[in-house]
């Protein structure tokens, strides 16, 4: 289905047979292991209110959306315009109140000086993350945009000591684990944490386990609570 849906995307033939070109929305609700989710645009999926344009509603929206992105461990990018007013805070420029930036983990901002310019600015912050600023130019005969370059360095993240334990502890061999808190702390050794501890660090980091070291972390709520740990994609 990957392939039928890539050919007609692209417009390219398939089989020997010419194919239609046309937009293709490709719902994979089999598979289990999703990391981007666009949404374009934010308008075309909130409620329509009276208030629509308050703090609240603002905010609302996006937690809503935070915690669609949270439970699933998959980065959800939302496409929103700006304003027409210049500001000397490009964050500022965002159509709405501050409640759509308070609410998300992070934002990005491309402005031009002209309408007409090649070249635009692109400001990101976010709250793991160091502001940082972009210069992108776009390409007209490829239809991209190619980095010129960067204000400043992207900051690193220094290895999770649990996180790397984890890492270890799936192998090849081993690419699934189910068990209690405790269960698990006998096979992270080094890791002098309580079960409580350990239980809240994950429900913490279990993000950055996903999209750093590709393994999934769930856990089941019943008479003794489990935690489950998946595999699912080899990293490093």
């Amino acid at each position: 289905m990957g392939q039928l849906a890539y050919h007609v995307a692209m417009g390219l033939p398939l089989w020997n047979y010419p194919v239609r070109k046309g937009t293709v929305l490709y719902l994979a609700l089999e598979d289990d292991y999703a990391r981007l989710i666009i949404i374009d645009t934010l308008q075309k999926v909130r409620e329509v209110g009276g208030d629509r344009y308050s703090y609240s509603s603002d905010y609302e929206i996006v937690t809503k959306l935070k915690s669609f992105s949270d439970k699933y461990g998959v980065c959800l990018l939302v496409v929103h315009h700006t304003r027409k007013l210049e500001s000397e805070d490009s964050f500022d420029m965002i159509s709405g109140t501050n409640g759509l930036l308070g609410a998300a983990d992070g934002a990005f901002i491309m402005h031009k000086k002209k309408r007409t310019d090649n070249t635009a600015v692109m400001d990101i912050v976010g709250r793991d993350q160091s502001d940082q600023e972009l210069t992108i130019e776009f390409d007209r005969e490829r239809c991209i945009w190619k980095f010129q370059k960067a204000e400043t360095e992207l900051w690193k993240q220094l290895p999770n000591p649990l996180l790397e334990a984890i890492n270890e502890f799936l192998t090849e061999e081993m690419q699934e684990w189910e068990g209690t808190a405790t269960e698990l702390l006998k096979q992270l050794p080094d890791m002098q944490l309580s079960a409580n501890v350990l239980s809240r660090r994950l429900n913490v980091v279990n993000s950055q386990l996903l999209n750093d070291y590709g393994i999934f972390y769930d856990n089941k709520r019943g008479h003794e609570r489990k935690i489950i740990l998946k595999r699912l994609e080899q990293k490093g």
